[in-house]
């Protein structure tokens, strides 16, 4: 048997010549939350509720385009993908009803990856559950099946969902994620995750909505897993393995009192009910509430508001036709009233809360239910079948374990469940930045700090100055890392999102191109990473059809590092023709192979452009690309100590350690990004032994990697480039010449 093209050795990733891999990726595609047919971006309402005959072909692009975007994220310097994909994009017809053309299309677009050389690992991804809450996710027929109405979570307020809003260009910012708080998503995730213990009557076809549920999002992402496995040649060497749910959610499981906010909730913002106004007023009851703004500091209370559904309901009426999508309902679970009533948490004739503490006990053990044992019981509990559902099918799956975001993760530590093929997969955003959508080089907020009670008084957990924000970020991050350890046992750790918003200061920059801000944010973060010794990160996010009006056509977010409103990040005129060195030198031709596709692949700026009025913004910038277009090891002869790029400074460091000397065969690579180390003024320094750069054509994107081969023992290098200014407005210039005119310049001979 061939060896792995990518293994876990214990907290390392490694390749088949035994190197350290160091995984430096991109969440492709945000794109892949909304349907292609009909286009429905989360701001537009036609067609919205005919979910089950939408069509998510073409998502995250076409595979007539797929090229231009991988050739783009590989030249970026980008390893590793995580592949986002939605279950409504596979079930959305109806249970058991897989979309076998969305199947096709996506091994398609995987087998393309495959011709870059990059990793993937698959993302099933969901906000809030689905896009008829608010989000992204599951299928229109999963809301029906908890036994809600979607079309009536406007006048209730049992989800903010942007394609309902009656202006969707002043639909708030981040609202969305308030979902999480409302009555649809905490009772749907509470249905998903402990519907057996907290609602027994919710049957389905004989099941307990928990199982009906589990068993269909599984199901489907174990014919995914099938269907990528018979291709025959994707599992192992593009898919490396499968992500758990993404940030998954434990609805009311906890909730010790649901007439009060709970004290952890920590994203508040509009109209902020508690679980007992949720519930009242999805069956119809007015309740004044209050009202939240986010500041500096986190969420305030800024007044209050009344919320009168003026009698509609969220739930399905009793009428209702339940035979659409052929499952049958026991005739204990009643429509047309609120599941929870049916289970004596209160009385609709009194509108009397009954049982105010129903969610804080685990009836079967009689044990206090906080966050830290939801995670155990009811998340660990789904993590093993997914487990269980996917190395069924791919038996030597690499498993990104994502536990609920910023919380405290499993106690598996020792256990048989601390399998030594898994990852720590977490997820972090500057939240002051994320919320404010402003970049304040002033103060910020230790956040994790504050979760997890290391300070007095929250006033401890600011800190004052760039460089402290910048040590802050992270510190937190290593803290999440090491928590992982603790928790968890001895596993890679990667940073499945983390990013920043683009449209900072009222879209200022695409008034100006002056991205200076979104490169400060965007080169912390990165500093953060490098400086945590995590063992890579996948970046939030690449969006094909990001625009500056509408972001990434979801919710208002606007954090793709790619827009076809702004220009590319420039190349130096010779990549891809020649490699300077200092031993050796590296060609890379042109024939009548590779021709059409280094054409088709590398001369476009962008695939489309969009009708963005001139009055939003319409001055092109490089989308502070210089900040995330930077200098990485690919594969180090032993171990990485430390590395990070100074931005400022232009500066690119490595330290290692390696008990045998890196060879000609098997050497420490370090990609090195043209446009920060153009071949003509590289300054590099190494500790021992010799050093070649050279030129790489993968699958059509050019890439410039230094090769090093060192003594064993602890090596150094640092590499110095060109500084520039970080952020600016650089021109408007187009993408890189093409790769044939590349070549015309330099002499090349083309065939």
């Amino acid at each position: 048997m061939a060896p792995l093209r990518l293994r876990i050795e214990g907290r390392t990733f490694r390749d088949a010549g035994n190197r350290e891999v160091t995984l430096r990726g991109i969440n492709v595609a945000g794109d892949a939350k909304y349907p292609t047919s009909p286009d429905l971006p989360s701001h537009k309402s036609d067609h919205f509720y005919d979910g089950d005959g939408v069509s998510f072909v073409g998502r995250p692009f076409s595979v007539d385009e797929a090229h231009v975007h991988f050739s783009r994220l590989k030249r970026w310097g980008y390893t590793l993908i995580r592949y986002v994909f939605t279950w409504e994009a596979i079930e959305h017809a109806g249970p058991g009803r897989y979309d076998e053309d969305w199947v096709q299309h996506t091994i398609r677009v995987l087998r393309l990856a495959k011709d870059y050389g990059f990793y993937v690992f698959m993302d099933p991804h969901q906000d809030v559950w689905s896009r008829f809450t608010g989000g992204s996710g599951a299928p229109m027929w999963t809301v029906y099946a908890c036994g809600l109405n979607p079309r009536a979570f406007p006048a209730t307020e049992a989800a903010w969902v942007h394609n309902t809003y009656p202006k969707p260009a002043e639909y708030p910012k981040m609202i969305w994620a308030t979902n999480y708080s409302r009555l649809a998503c905490q009772t749907i995730f509470t249905m998903f995750f402990a519907g057996k213990v907290f609602a027994p009557k919710a049957i389905l076809d004989g099941k307990n909505i928990q199982d009906y549920l589990q068993d269909h999002f599984l199901h489907a992402c174990g014919h995914l897993a099938l269907r990528i496995q018979e291709a025959g040649d994707l599992e192992n060497d593009v898919v490396i393995g499968w992500e758990s749910m993404n940030e998954p959610n434990r609805g009311l499981v906890g909730f010790q009192d649901i007439s009060v906010i709970p004290s952890e909730q920590k994203l508040q913002r509009g109209p902020s009910p508690t679980a007992w106004q949720a519930i009242l007023l999805g069956s119809g009851r007015s309740c004044e509430m209050g009202t939240w703004e986010f500041g500096g500091l986190g969420p305030y209370k800024s007044g209050t508001t009344l919320v009168d559904p003026k009698g509609e309901i969220a739930w399905l009426p009793a009428d209702c036709d339940d035979s659409r999508y052929g499952w049958k309902r026991d005739p204990g679970w009643r429509l047309g009233e609120c599941i929870w009533a049916q289970h004596g948490v209160w009385n609709p004739s009194s509108d009397e809360l009954l049982k105010k503490d129903y969610f804080a006990m685990d009836p079967e053990t009689d044990r206090k239910i906080d966050y830290e044992y939801f995670t155990n019981k009811w998340f660990m509990s789904y993590y093993r079948r997914h487990k269980e559902v996917i190395m069924r099918i791919h038996s030597n799956a690499i498993m990104f374990c994502q536990p609920p975001v910023l919380e405290v993760p499993p106690s598996i530590k020792g256990t048989k469940d601390d399998d030594p093929n898994m990852v720590f997969s977490p997820h972090y955003y500057d939240g002051v930045t994320l919320m404010m959508k402003k970049w304040n080089r002033y103060w910020n907020v230790d956040v994790f700090g504050l979760l997890r009670g290391r300070y007095l008084s929250p006033a401890f957990a600011i800190k004052i100055g760039e460089t402290a924000i910048r040590n802050c970020f992270r510190d937190q991050l290593s803290a999440i890392r090491r928590e992982g350890t603790d928790y968890m046992g001895i596993h890679p750790c990667v940073f499945t999102e983390i990013g920043i918003p683009y449209d900072m200061d009222n879209k200022y920059a695409y008034k100006t191109g002056d991205f200076s801000s979104q490169s400060s944010a965007m080169d912390a973060n990165h500093f953060a990473l490098e400086g945590s010794g995590a063992n890579g990160y996948t970046l939030w996010v690449y969006t094909a059809e990001n625009n500056h009006e509408w972001g990434d056509l979801w919710n208002g977010e606007d954090l793709s590092i790619f827009s076809v409103d702004d220009n590319i990040l420039p190349l130096s005129p010779s990549a891809g023709d020649k490699g300077k060195t200092s031993a050796s030198t590296s060609t890379t031709s042109v024939d009548d192979r590779n021709l059409k596709q280094t054409l088709s692949t590398t001369s476009m700026s962008s695939l489309r452009r969009s009708n963005t009025p001139a009055a939003i913004g319409s001055n092109p910038g490089y989308r502070a690309a210089e900040a995330y277009v930077r200098p990485s090891p690919i594969a180090t002869v032993g171990n990485v100590l430390s590395s990070g790029f100074d931005l400022r400074s232009c500066t690119f460091t490595l330290a290692l350690e390696c008990e045998n000397p890196a060879t000609e065969e098997v050497a420490t690579e370090v990609f090195l990004p043209e446009y920060h180390f153009p071949q003509d003024d590289i300054d590099v320094n190494v500790s021992t032994g010799k050093w070649t750069i050279d030129v790489e054509d993968a699958g059509g994107a050019v890439i410039q990697v230094l090769r090093w081969q060192h003594e064993r023992g602890k090596q150094n290098l640092t590499v110095k480039g060109v500084k520039t200014r970080q952020g600016t407005s650089l021109g408007q210039e187009e993408e890189a010449p093409g790769y044939l005119e590349q070549c015309r310049q330099s002499g090349c001979a083309v065939m």
